[in-house]
């Protein structure tokens, strides 16, 4: 490790350190009040990102004041974290990988969460919120995309929201002229859908799952599955590595009917760029999650406008 390697390992952990601190004052926060309107706030979590978790969850609803929360447990919730979820969330219903079937899609790495809200999405307009993420300003395109029943995807950074959606053949040409141009599985994924059937009609999207929603569909997880299987053989035994959701669910959004990319200077992500002015809703990627105190400044202001509405 050199030196500079050795200083941000070490900045990380005293900003993994200072959020864990901030993030307590989620609880002194009034709880969610739960909308029976059609529209499901879904989420995959565990005890580890269960206070995450109620930032994410109750910064979004704020601003959307729509919906339902309903949860996918990885297997680590404790008694104590489900009484916190009951009291803040609405008492939601609380799902298990146990009730959840996934043939002929993999199991693990996400594929129980996007097979939930697939079938979910037949009676029901669904958003996919994950943990890392904290709203701070209005959504209006969000509530629009509801209104209208469009799905709708975050861009995964800015060179992608360039591209945004393309036929696949086009997105071959764009983006995979020679092939992956990296080894993670999702760029092997992209890259062979050119060998998929019907893949001239097809349209793709490099968008990030961390935060879609899912408009409501008799399709339900038809287009998932036919996802699994056909990119499946085309990549062969690594299509189950994490990262094959994603692209699932990129894939599943950009054939529904006139899907949207959010705009990115107001949804983005926290990579090693500097942020937007002004982003109404931050997505906080693993890797640099904790860099340069955006993450712990976010989640205080969240938690700061939760509690000025309280007492108003």
């Amino acid at each position: 490790m050199t030196v500079a390697e050795y200083w941000s390992a070490l900045g990380r952990r005293f900003g993994a350190w200072q959020h864990g601190r901030a993030v307590r004052s989620i609880l002194d926060t009034p709880p969610i009040q739960p909308r029976d309107d059609g529209v499901i706030l879904f989420s995959m979590i565990g005890t580890a990102v269960m206070l995450p978790y109620l930032v994410a969850a109750k910064s979004l609803n704020a601003h959307l004041q729509r919906g339902k929360i309903m949860l996918l447990d990885d297997g680590t919730l404790t008694a104590m974290d489900k009484a916190h979820l009951a009291h803040h969330c609405g008492n939601p219903q609380i799902l298990t990988f146990a009730d959840i079937a996934t043939a002929p899609c993999p199991k693990g790495n996400c594929w129980e969460r996007l097979l939930a809200i697939l079938d979910l999405r037949r009676d029901h307009y669904v958003i996919q919120l994950d943990s890392d993420t904290v709203t701070l300003g209005p959504v209006p395109e969000i509530a629009a995309a509801i209104d209208a029943n469009r799905s709708f995807t975050l861009g995964g950074g800015v060179e992608d929201v360039q591209h945004g959606f393309m036929t696949i053949p086009q997105m071959i040409d764009t983006i995979y002229p020679d092939g992956p141009i990296y080894p993670h599985i999702q760029s092997v994924i992209e890259a062979s859908l050119r060998d998929v059937p019907g893949a001239d009609g097809l349209k793709y999207i490099r968008g990030c799952a961390g935060f879609a929603g899912f408009a409501r569909s008799a399709n339900g997880r038809a287009m998932a599955e036919r996802f699994a299987q056909d990119a499946g053989r085309a990549v062969g035994s690594r299509f189950s590595e994490w990262g094959s959701e994603q692209a699932a669910s990129n894939f599943v959004i950009a054939n529904d009917p006139d899907p949207i990319q959010l705009p990115y200077d107001r949804y983005t992500n926290h990579w090693e760029e500097d942020l937007p002015p002004h982003p109404a809703f931050i997505h906080y990627i693993g890797t640099y999650r904790y860099d340069r105190g955006s993450y712990v400044a976010s989640t205080r202001r969240a938690i700061a406008q939760l509690q000025a509405a309280r007492a108003e």
